[in-house]
């Protein structure tokens, strides 16, 4: 069987983390890097499931970008037409998804493009759903009138970038970033793939002991867990309903939960090797607490219980917020903008100095 060419896509900003994890875990060798999607070709047959990717998808084919006016739209069809389907659905079993053709039920579209087009991704989507729906044998489950396809339908997906379009089948049953443990969430909640660079970020080794001040649903300490089990992780946050979703998502992973205000943690001083953060900045969710009065209280106790040497991966709303943490003696090592349900957010990993800052009497 030839080498598989994939796709993953993720969100804008984390191409380079995402680059960087696929490399490490050797899954294949890169051959594009482009606007929220990173181009690789398999190094051989197995699963594909990078933590810090929306979703991971076989290449079905190209052509160049149709256009803007919506007669444009009918040409796309022509990737439907030209795609291999028998082999793309082998390829697919072959690294971890569903079976062969038999295993269809039926297809579902969903397409993306740059630009401003004088038509809709639904044109997008029935235009090339309707014609795969028909070579397959299959219904076609079209997002224009209904919700989300009923189980064992293909997925697929379109993009349009102003030079080509692509057609994309996805491997697995469903997008990669709807993770199994997450059965609760709460306002604020962050998504997971974000939350796995935020970790990969932090470098957390075996034995590190990590804390998320504001845990909220406990999606970083879930992330954390699953690439460093031999950690020690702490978990706070002074919402009774987001302490309760926390205990639930990261069962079995032995995070310790807490109820605790994040301007006065529970912990000794420079105990904490790793801090990774979303904390609340006033945007979905309202800061309580001694963190209500002032932002100024949460940088404190951060600086506090960091150990000697040891960092924090933080996610800002804006760079402004930087001048609080050098004020507390922490370091900025690296800034990564990424975009976070259309707005510009930014992943800061701080570094606190060796010298260990005094005890608080």
């Amino acid at each position: 069987m030839t080498a598989a060419s994939l796709v993953a896509r993720c969100a804008h900003g984390l191409e380079p983390t995402l680059s960087a994890e696929i490399l490490q875990l050797g899954l294949g060798a890169i051959t594009h890097l482009g606007h929220r999607e990173l181009h690789f070709r398999a190094l051989r047959p197995g699963p594909v499931a990078p933590r810090t990717a929306d979703d991971v998808f076989l290449l079905a084919g190209h052509r160049p970008d149709p256009g803007t006016a919506r007669r444009d739209v009918a040409a796309l069809s022509r990737l439907a037409m030209e795609a291999d389907l028998d082999t793309l659905l082998e390829l697919r079993r072959a690294h971890g998804g569903p079976g062969g053709v038999s295993g269809v039920s039926g297809v579902e579209v969903s397409a993306s493009f740059l630009g401003g087009r004088n038509f809709n991704r639904y044109d997008v989507e029935d235009a090339v759903g309707s014609v795969l729906a028909r070579r397959l044998g299959v219904g076609y489950h079209s997002r224009r009138t209904a919700g989300a396809p009923p189980p064992g339908h293909t997925g697929w997906r379109v993009t349009l970038d102003g030079l080509r379009a692509t057609l994309m089948l996805r491997i697995t049953e469903r997008p990669l970033h709807r993770r199994d443990y997450k059965r609760h969430t709460v306002p604020g909640t962050l998504h997971p793939p974000l939350a796995a660079a935020m970790a990969r970020i932090a470098d957390i080794r075996p034995g590190h002991t990590v804390l998320d001040p504001c845990c909220g649903a406990g999606t970083l300490l879930a992330e954390a867990g699953g690439q460093a089990p031999r950690a020690v992780l702490y978990g706070f946050d002074l919402s009774v309903s987001a302490v309760r979703a926390a205990r639930e998502n990261t069962a079995g992973l032995g995070v310790v939960v807490g109820r605790a205000d994040a301007g006065r943690l529970p912990l000794p001083d420079g105990s904490v090797d790793r801090v990774l953060s979303n904390p609340p900045w006033g945007g979905q969710v309202t800061a309580l607490g001694l963190l209500a009065a002032s932002p100024s209280h949460w940088w404190a106790e951060l600086r506090r219980v960091l150990a000697p040497d040891g960092t924090a991966v933080v996610l800002l709303p804006g760079l402004d917020e930087l001048p609080l943490g050098l004020r507390h003696g922490l370091v900025p090592a690296h800034v990564q903008g990424v975009r976070v349900s259309g707005a510009q957010t930014f992943l800061v990993r701080l570094t606190a100095p060796t010298r260990p800052r005094r005890t608080r009497k």
